[in-house]
């Protein structure tokens, strides 16, 4: 009975393996060809959020002249050069082409309200009295500092920086800070704490800080792609210290 049971075993199995290799040979050799009307798949480009990183600040002013921009700015040895080509440069500060009425200040170059607010303040102020409306934004992932700023001719508007406690706080919150949600803290005000599992409200900010832009002026991380590879703005080193 058991060599019975082998022998229908060893049938079944190479009946199999037959029907396998002339399915691959009547197969092998023809191509698919869609039928009339199906649309060939199409291969996206990858979007430029995932090739173009937004800054951790920026400055975002109400004009279209670069070459004032750039004076004000006091920019020296400066080159002309594309979005991709700017953000991937030496030099401190990036005048990014106008987008909708609106130039993006980007680099190592703009003050950090962490290490000194009042030069941060004082750079806001100046920049504002010459070119208008100003607005500045700071979002560090590493060390959840994150500032905003809006100015017009040379007035702060509105102002909030955070460096583990507030920093500045200035003028009336904004309808757009209360749609998002972002937390204020006044300086003597102590931020809550956190109990175990739950998010840091404060946080949470640095991720609204793009929102924020969006609503007040641009995102940097959400520019048309034509934009990034076709128009050119200016790199340059900034020679103005406030």
């Amino acid at each position: 009975m058991p060599v019975l049971l082998l022998l229908l075993f060893g049938v079944a199995l190479s009946i199999s393996i037959g029907i396998i290799v002339m399915v691959l040979r009547r197969g092998g050799g023809q191509t698919f060809k869609a039928p009339p009307g199906f649309a060939k798949p199409v291969i996206a480009r990858c979007e430029h959020s995932s090739l173009f990183h937004r800054p951790t600040s920026w400055l975002a002013i109400k004009t279209r002249n670069l070459l004032a921009v750039q004076s004000v700015l006091g920019l020296h040895n400066v080159k002309s050069c594309s979005w991709l080509e700017g953000m991937a440069s030496d030099e401190s500060l990036f005048i990014a082409p106008p987008v909708n009425g609106w130039i993006l200040v980007m680099g190592c170059g703009l003050p950090d309200p962490s290490d000194d607010v009042d030069a941060c303040f004082r750079f806001v102020r100046e920049v504002s009295r010459k070119l208008g409306h100003v607005q500045f934004f700071s979002a560090s992932r590493i060390l959840q500092h994150h500032a905003w700023v809006k100015a017009d001719g040379g007035r702060v508007l509105r102002a909030f920086a955070w460096a583990g406690k507030t920093l500045w706080h200035q003028g009336t919150i904004t309808s757009a800070e209360k749609e998002l949600k972002l937390k204020t803290p006044d300086y003597e005000e102590s931020p809550e704490r956190v109990a175990f599992g739950q998010s840091d409200a404060i946080a949470a900010n640095i991720e609204k800080v793009p929102l924020l832009a969006a609503r007040w002026s641009l995102d940097p991380a959400r520019i048309e792609w034509r934009f990034l590879e076709r128009e050119l703005g200016i790199a340059g080193e900034s020679s103005r210290r406030y």
